[in-house]
């Protein structure tokens, strides 16, 4: 957000009796009305010039130049992105209830499925794993722990596999839906792993920087890449990913609060402020 300065306005110098207009004889009616416009005018010409002393030209020559940068910005803004709303929608969140949960667990990928079944990727070294969760218990029914040298992050379900990716590497897994076996392990094409979503049909992945990548589910492949922006400006730390209604909403790690990113476009509409 750009500083405003308060600059005080030169104050109005009074006129001087010198500058004031010599009195005139009563002009005669048909004369009256234009010898009433000059007076006028000779008047407002004197206040201008008293006025126009204060002010430096270099002064004004440096608010036309700050006008007409500002004008330019915001005419690129809206020839980049015809009809964004510039003022974007901001949300709340109300907590309506809250559940028992393993303090230990280092969450970093979580999505609920049916039956009241929660499905969790742990992060740390050592500690990550991939858990089925009882929501209503917190209760872990089924646990694949992982081995030391991977960091659990992003985890997303797409018919009955789980397909998981790792910090700092690009390794990924997929798991048996129904008792978290290993299936196979893939090597993306991401610089990192950090988020995982889907839409049903393909992935998409986030690696920490400002790009959305969409991968093919069938071979693990990029099948596409969009670099987000937000009124211009490229959002990095992409993190975790949700699908929900046709926008992947991601997290921005440590620096903005949730944004989503609208279905194949380049620029998020809307805010969703999370403290504690």
């Amino acid at each position: 957000m750009g500083s405003r300065s308060l600059k005080k306005k030169p104050s109005k110098r009074s006129i001087s009796q010198s500058d004031r207009p010599a009195p005139s004889p009563s002009p005669s009616p048909s004369s009256s009305s234009s010898s009433s416009s000059s007076c006028m005018a000779s008047n407002h010409f004197s206040r201008f010039r008293h006025y126009n002393k204060g002010i430096p030209a270099v002064m004004l020559i440096f608010f036309f130049l700050c006008g007409f940068v500002l004008l330019c910005i915001s005419s690129n803004m809206w020839i980049r992105f015809p009809g964004v709303d510039q003022s974007p929608s901001i949300y709340t969140i109300q907590v309506v209830n809250e559940f028992p949960h393993d303090p230990r667990a280092f969450t970093q990928g979580l999505l609920y499925a049916e039956n009241d079944t929660l499905f969790e990727s742990t992060g740390l070294y050592g500690r990550s794993s991939v858990r089925r969760v009882a929501l209503e218990t917190g209760k872990v029914e089924a646990i694949n722990q992982m081995e030391g040298s991977y960091f659990g992050e992003g985890l997303t379900l797409l018919g009955e596999k789980l397909f998981q990716v790792t910090w700092l590497q690009k390794t990924g897994f997929i798991y048996d839906q129904n008792n978290l076996n290993k299936l196979e392990e893939f090597t993306h094409q991401m610089k990192d792993g950090w988020g995982l979503a889907t839409d049903g049909k393909v992935l998409f992945g986030s690696d920490g920087s400002s790009m959305l990548y969409q991968i093919d589910p069938q071979t693990l492949k990029v099948i596409r890449k969009d670099i987000v922006r937000y009124k211009g400006r490229e959002v990095r730390n992409l993190n975790e990913l949700e699908f929900i209604k046709g926008e992947v909403w991601a997290n921005v790690w440590q620096v903005w609060p949730c944004i989503p990113y609208a279905y194949l476009q380049a620029f998020g509409s809307s805010l969703v402020y999370v403290t504690a």
